[in-house]
């Protein structure tokens, strides 16, 4: 196999799954132009399509689907052989790559990270953040932070924070003359703001319980984001009530900047988890910041 081969298959499973040149371009480090160029010269040699290109998206063609199957276990394979070689090395080393939300991330993940990564210089941590519930394994992250309901039964779950708790709050300014809810189904009658989930392109369901008694509410408002800390400005701006983490407007509450309604139907449920597929836990970097991560009473 030619050397350049080679370089472009890699080329070619990151444009592949990312389904994307830009965020392929993005994870190589290389130029979108430096992509295009291998992707042609890769086809030409083969001498037949493996994507199919659009102005909006890139998707493998059939030819493309099945040598992405064919080698794409194998160069994981590759790399999960050339992470294994740190142990060999006298201080744990490693990139790990950690698809998150951006509330655990910052109420949980980075303080931990924050203490754990100054003693071992040669771990490289990545973290995105977004509310999609991306598959790891075929976007190669190492791992993911999910709440404990939303992991998959077939990864490995450490549980890296608390129970949580849901807040309805609303602005003084946007209360005033308005009837308080005291059911959740009185949230239809209010402006509500919302959160858009990328990966199902819906929004989020507001989810209650009393006494044993579950009640989700599909609420509406005038405002949308994808973003908690953008929903928490805007219900402090009197747009509407607001459905957001507990610890994230404890303060605001305190000062009176936003009332708290329906506490009582908002339940503590499982707090964030780590999860990832059974076979990464074979680095010596990983299982060090899975135990830094590790929730402890």
């Amino acid at each position: 196999m030619q050397r350049e081969t080679v370089g472009d298959l890699l080329v070619f499973l990151a444009v592949a799954r990312e389904r994307s040149f830009t965020r392929a371009a993005a994870r190589l480090n290389v130029s979108q132009s430096a992509l295009s160029h291998a992707m042609r010269g890769l086809e030409e040699r083969l001498g037949m399509r493996l994507l199919t290109r659009t102005t909006r998206s890139v998707a493998p063609t059939r030819a493309g689907e099945q040598l992405l199957l064919a080698i794409g276990p194998k160069f994981d394979e590759i790399d999960a052989q050339l992470a294994a070689l740190n142990e060999l090395r006298d201080k744990p080393a490693g990139s790990i790559r950690i698809t998150t939300a951006a509330h655990p991330a910052n109420t949980v993940l980075w303080p931990k990270l924050a203490k754990f990564l100054p003693d071992y210089p040669d771990i490289m941590v990545e973290i995105t953040t977004d509310y999609g519930l991306r598959d790891i394994v075929a976007d190669r992250y190492d791992a993911g932070v999910r709440l404990g309901e939303q992991v998959a039964k077939d990864m490995i779950a450490v549980r890296i924070g608390p129970d949580l708790r849901m807040a309805v709050v609303g602005a003084p300014s946007y209360l005033v003359g308005r009837s308080l809810p005291e059911s959740p189904r009185d949230l239809l009658s209010h402006r509500c703001i919302n959160l858009r989930l990328p990966t199902y392109d819906n929004t989020l369901v507001w989810e209650f319980e009393q006494a044993g008694k579950e009640l989700n509410v599909h609420v509406e408002g005038q405002v949308t984001f994808s973003s908690s800390d953008q929903i928490l400005q805007a219900a402090l701006q009197g747009f509407g009530l607001a459905y957001v983490p507990e610890d994230m407007v404890t303060g605001h509450l305190a000062a009176g900047q936003l009332i708290r309604v329906l506490e009582e139907w908002c339940a503590p449920f499982q707090g964030y988890h780590l999860y990832y597929p059974s076979r990464r836990l074979s680095s010596p970097a990983f299982k060090l910041l899975v135990d830094a991560l590790r929730h402890r009473e």
